[in-house]
């Protein structure tokens, strides 16, 4: 049976329902994908969740990878049968199959498959923006990095030690250290086991970081602020455990001339050009061996709750992948 997921209210994983779908025909510009890999990221949690509103009822997923099924009338980049991925919207990837705009789709490379495709671009296209638009990372460059060890520090560790910086990884608990440096951290800091701003002043002769990429938030942020040197650059791209305070402008002057920002995935890869340049920046670096697709586990559709359960809860140690 087809089926997609679907929310009528805000609220924990269990309002996530299963329904039936039927295939249906594609317009003008559009393609029917059969999905064989879903993509699970934190924003879906956040949608969800409430925290990111989203128009109810509403299917949930901005990621996935399958194969083209069927195509409607104008379309010319795609044919049925080609193996496809996509991210971002229209919302809605928690699903067996869908119709999506064929003009966001990319094809895939023979050597990646539906799963690592679905592992892979969403987060690849994240960490493509921030090592290169928002910041960019060179030789030199001391990073500081919250969630080192998750699913997108896996991506984001590799490729910035690529470009020759020096990361300082920090992690929530002392058994993701290990992984941190596995994926080649210069430093692993454990959040709440030590000051983290003097730690990274140590660790740099007292210079401190020239960005700090911090996901988790409020309760992150004053100590991100802090671990700056004069006219580093706070990227605030993620709000995990809620929305940091506003922030006074002279605060900024004060701690050094700060620079602040609070990019979002959508303002850099909503252009069609720009959506495929990262793509096929993130298709290279994966086939240079500069970043691997790694899924720590993957779940029935059926089980999407499960799924946010588990990424919630902090058991996760990289990408979650749905499978229908």
């Amino acid at each position: 049976m087809s089926i997609a997921i679907r929310l009528t209210q805000t609220g924990g994983p269990n309002v996530l329902k299963v329904e039936p779908i039927t295939e249906a025909r594609p317009a003008q510009g559009e393609v029917w994908i059969e999905q064989e890999a879903i993509g699970v990221n934190y924003l879906d949690v956040t949608q969800r969740n409430g925290s990111v509103p989203i128009a109810l009822p509403s299917g949930l997923g901005l990621e996935a990878a399958g194969r083209v099924a069927a195509i409607g009338p104008d379309v010319a980049n795609v044919a049925v049968g080609d193996r496809v991925a996509y991210i971002l919207g229209p919302i809605g990837s928690y699903a067996s199959g869908r119709l999506y705009p064929a003009e966001r789709l990319v094809r895939l490379p023979d050597v990646l498959s539906a799963d690592d495709a679905a592992a892979i671009l969403f987060k690849g296209v994240t960490a493509h923006y921030l090592l290169h638009s928002t910041y960019a990372v060179g030789p030199g460059t001391v990073v500081l990095l919250y969630g080192a060890a998750g699913a997108l520090g896996q991506v984001m560790v590799p490729w910035a030690k690529s470009l020759g910086a020096f990361v300082v990884g920090v992690v929530s608990k002392e058994a993701s250290v290990e992984r941190a440096q596995a994926l080649g951290c210069d430093a692993v800091l454990v959040w709440g086991a030590c000051d983290l701003p003097a730690e990274v002043a140590r660790l740099t002769d007292g210079q401190k970081a020239h960005v700090v990429y911090d996901g988790i938030g409020k309760l992150t942020f004053a100590a991100s602020l802090d671990s700056l040197r004069p006219r580093g650059l706070m990227v605030s791209f993620g709000a995990s455990s809620g929305s940091p305070e506003p922030v006074a402008v002279g605060t900024l002057n004060a701690k050094g001339s700060l620079f602040l920002t609070r990019p979002g995935l959508g303002a850099h890869a909503t252009d069609l050009v720009e959506y495929r340049q990262r793509a096929d920046a993130v298709f290279g670096a994966v086939n240079a061996g500069v970043i691997k697709p790694a899924t720590w586990n993957v779940f029935s559709l059926s089980d999407a709750a499960a799924a946010h359960a588990a990424l919630e809860s902090g058991q996760s140690a990289g990408a979650i992948l749905l499978k229908p």
